[in-house]
């Protein structure tokens, strides 16, 4: 099967999407091959109603975000297939993870609610295929947290003969699965370790009046001093302490958290700005760092694997590496794949397992009752999806 996997993250830096060619009909026969990935960029206007769909919280506003996110999500698709010389007809369906703009994670015996907007039925209409999208909402009604989804098909790729490995993921929010070695009868597991890149973002967004949207290369946390004082009030966050299965996103960690931040602080020039930013960085690093001595390190660690937009903030690297010594952290690359594309090529296993009725939900890990197939599936214009 052909398929297109999409993916708009937490860091809202546009939409991966990854063409995929999967063999096999069962979770032990599977084989997959990257064909093509690419990045979308988001330009300033449409990253900015993202944004002001989700502040703004309307019904009005998330309407024509929905409608708005499916005609990119399109764009990415028939990009992703003209890049790689496969027309749409050869695509047997599109899995497609759109934009989460609002996440309610379940507590104190309150069901949790999640909301990911890209109109699917604009998606299929405007590519002709069949669409499996809305992946997290099964699990969640099953009690769960809909949250990480990607550790099924971390395991299913990235398991290592003879080694347990971390994989961390740093978008806006960041994340960790729990691989143990391939072969293994271990359960993995898999959370959310808190801010990734939402937070330094939003920080280098208002210290610059938008004119730069993220730290490259970390430049900014380099010449700040970390605020130590500061940290560790940052730390005192309840999340950071309370026990897996755990998730979290930008409506805990995005914008209106770093608005309070400089409210309280009122940061007055370069300084005080560079500092925050430092400070920022370290929390992250110390947020991942923490997470792991609490509850991933117990379980045996032989590596860790370090993937997304934070992957490339050596400063944020550097700091996550000095608090794991001598645990060796690695890049992506080590994954055999292109790092950039994993989350998209996630999307595109998890479409293939919901058209085999595959269970991918992994429920020691978002607390599920139990496997569940995930998405829903949206018939294209050109023919039903294959199975």
């Amino acid at each position: 099967m052909l398929i297109v996997g999409l993916m708009s993250g937490t860091s809202l830096d546009g939409i991966d999407a990854a063409l995929v060619e999967v063999g096999g009909s069962t979770e032990d026969d599977v084989s997959v091959r990257l064909v093509r990935a690419l990045t979308l960029p988001y330009d300033e206007p449409r990253r900015e109603a993202i944004h002001a769909a989700i502040a703004a919280g309307s019904a009005e506003a998330l309407c024509g975000l929905h409608a708005d996110l499916g005609e990119w999500l399109a764009e990415a698709a028939l990009r992703v297939c003209e890049d790689a010389g496969v027309a749409l007809a050869s695509v047997d369906a599109i899995g497609s993870h759109g934009q989460t703009v609002w996440h309610r994670p379940p507590s104190a015996g309150t069901r949790g609610a999640t909301l990911q907007l890209g109109d699917p039925a604009t998606l299929a209409e405007r590519t002709g295929c069949a669409v499996v999208s809305d992946f997290r909402t099964r699990d969640v009604a099953a009690g769960g947290h809909g949250a990480p989804l990607v550790p099924w098909v971390d395991r299913l790729l990235f398991s290592k003969v003879g080694a347990a490995r971390a994989l961390q993921n740093l978008g806006g929010i960041g994340n960790v699965t729990w691989v143990p070695p391939k072969g293994s009868a271990e359960p993995l597991f898999a959370f959310d370790t808190g801010p990734g890149n939402a937070l330094i973002d939003a920080a280098v967004e208002l210290a610059t009046d938008r004119r730069l949207t993220f730290d490259r290369d970390g430049v900014l946390a380099a010449r700040g001093e970390v605020d130590g004082e500061l940290l560790a009030e940052l730390l005192r966050h309840p999340y950071f302490a309370a026990e897996p299965p755990k998730s979290t996103g930008r409506e805990a960690f995005g914008r209106p958290f770093v608005a309070r931040l400089v409210e309280a602080l009122r940061p007055e020039g370069d300084r005080d700005w560079l500092d925050l930013v430092a400070t920022l960085t370290e929390l992250t690093a110390r947020t991942v760092a923490d997470a792991y001595g609490r509850w991933v390190v117990p379980h045996g660690v032989d590596e860790v694997v370090i993937t997304g937009g934070g992957a490339r903030n050596p400063t944020l690297v550097g700091r996550i590496r000095a608090l794991l010594a001598p645990l060796p952290v690695l890049d992506g690359a080590a994954l055999g794949i292109d790092p950039d594309a994993k989350e998209a090529l996630a999307f595109a296993l998890l479409a293939w397992a919901h058209l085999r009725g595959i269970a991918a939900n992994v429920p020691q890990a978002t607390g599920a009752a139990g496997p569940r197939v995930l998405g829903s599936l949206t018939p294209g214009a050109m023919a039903p999806a294959r199975t």
